[in-house]
């Protein structure tokens, strides 16, 4: 590395590094947290409500407290484990039905969902511009960042995309979350014609849901109507999070400063790309596979145990000191994502002869839970993404699709917020306070040495 590079890698880490005393002193909460854990309030939504903790006020003067609870999502007012239970046992798919509630805050009637489900059917398929935008922008092999490229670009196929009157807003969101799935899909399969394969880009079929679509142009047979279900349990559970997960939080703040669609859209994949907030369910993947080489006996529980203890400790795995899958921000004592999850991914796991495997999975965030609290004194539980990359992976869909999916879910959520944030009309503009004591004087160029 060059010497210039060098010294300014070493004097960025010493200017920017900030003391934990600096952070009590000027009462400063990194990461938007609050030294109890909860997050610091910076607005409000009706879509999504993450429920981990209970405030219980301080008698006799004290400061309230906070109480974990068992973990609850709400989605405009409604339970989401109740509610996508109900709309299965009714025979429909979730998807339509949970995007329309999102974007609009009321359940549809018959009508209303009808006529949803057919915009969204329509606008499935790709048009010819759209389709070869694709072609050109998905070249990455990294396909969150072929997804990013051809999003942005779409801005091209749009007659007036600087338009911010709310129809168009509406419009396009609407026209994205329709095309998520077929982007996802195409982009998969130019990636892997570009390394030899032939070109396979499967037209949507308009009488199938949105799971059944996406696995249909992804693998090119129509799944069963099982698979189908537990896909669309998946996109729902992963549609949204409340306004104040890293990426909506992302797209609501791009929002507020006037961008377009397509860029704040982008600006929330380019959040999920990163590792500490997407592809968590890949991480897990690569801990699962390096605990089943190691562990000879999967039903053992202190041979798990040990291990796990060498991966916290950064003795094994990626050496990183984390349990991938295992505890979340907000949710403490279950995440309700991942209760639905297992219990579904466990009847996968026996139509798929996966049982031993799924036990593993299990024993692993049992024990794991055990670890945190023995070691730390903190409550956990396994998170969504401990089981949906399992399930996804018997599903036979490639490791890298796992957060391009995620996204195709979670637009749904962040076209819901890019909506509540246009109408609420006030620009994102949190402080910084500096972390220097004093203001700095000029020195000549010819004064300041040369080191």
């Amino acid at each position: 590395m060059e010497e210039i590079l060098i010294k300014i890698d070493e004097l960025a880490h010493y200017h920017d590094q900030v003391s934990p005393d600096l952070i009590r002193e000027k009462d400063v909460k990194l990461g938007l947290r609050n030294a109890d854990g909860t997050g610091v309030v910076v607005g409000i939504t009706s879509k999504g409500t993450v429920l981990g903790y209970e405030k219980v006020p301080g008698g006799d003067g004290k400061a309230p407290s906070v109480k974990q609870i068992e973990g609850r999502l709400l989605y405009c007012g409604h339970d989401v484990p109740t509610l996508i239970e109900n709309i299965h046992r009714e025979g429909r798919f979730g998807f339509d039905e949970v995007a329309y509630l999102l974007l609009t805050g009321e359940l549809p009637t018959v009508t209303d969902l009808d006529r949803f489900s057919k915009m969204l059917a329509k606008r499935r398929s790709l048009t010819k511009l759209e389709r070869s935008i694709l072609m050109q922008e998905a070249e990455n092999e990294n396909q969150m960042f072929a997804l990013h490229s051809v999003i942005s670009h779409l801005n091209r196929c749009d007659k007036n995309p600087e338009s911010t009157h709310l129809a168009d807003e509406t419009n396009r969101c609407i026209n994205l979350i329709a095309k998520f799935p077929a982007i996802v899909a195409y982009n998969n399969s130019v990636m892997k014609y570009r390394q030899g394969s032939n070109l396979n880009i499967i037209k949507p079929e308009p009488e199938l849901s949105t799971a059944e679509n996406f696995l249909y142009m992804l693998k090119g047979k129509r799944p069963t109507r099982d698979e189908a279900f537990l896909f669309d349990l998946a996109l729902v559970l992963h549609m949204e999070h409340g306004g104040g997960n890293n990426s909506t939080f992302t797209v609501r703040s791009v929002s507020s400063s006037g961008a377009n669609t397509y860029m704040a859209i982008c600006s929330g994949i380019a959040s999920l790309s990163g590792h500490l907030h997407g592809g968590a369910n890949e991480a897990v993947k690569g801990m699962m596979k390096t605990i089943k080489k190691n562990v000879r006996d999967w039903s053992n529980r202190d041979e798990i145990k040990l291990f796990l203890e060498k991966i916290l400790d950064g003795h094994a795995h990626d050496r990183k000191g984390k349990i991938y899958g295992i505890g979340h921000a907000v949710y403490t004592l279950s995440d309700p994502r991942a209760v639905m999850l297992k219990a579904r991914a466990e009847e996968y796991a026996k139509i798929k002869g996966a049982q031993p495997e799924y036990r593993l999975y299990a024993l692993v965030a049992d024990v794991a839970r055990e670890i945190f609290l023995e070691r730390k004194g903190m409550r956990v539980s396994a998170n969504v993404d401990f089981y949906s990359g399992f399930i996804y992976r018997l599903m036979g869909i490639p490791e890298e699709l796992f957060t391009p999916i995620f996204a195709m879910a979670r637009v749904v959520g962040w076209s819901a917020h890019r909506i509540e944030q246009i109408i609420q009309n006030k620009i994102i503009r949190p402080a910084y306070v500096t972390s220097l004591s004093q203001e700095n004087e000029y020195i000549p160029l010819l004064e300041r040495g040369k080191q």
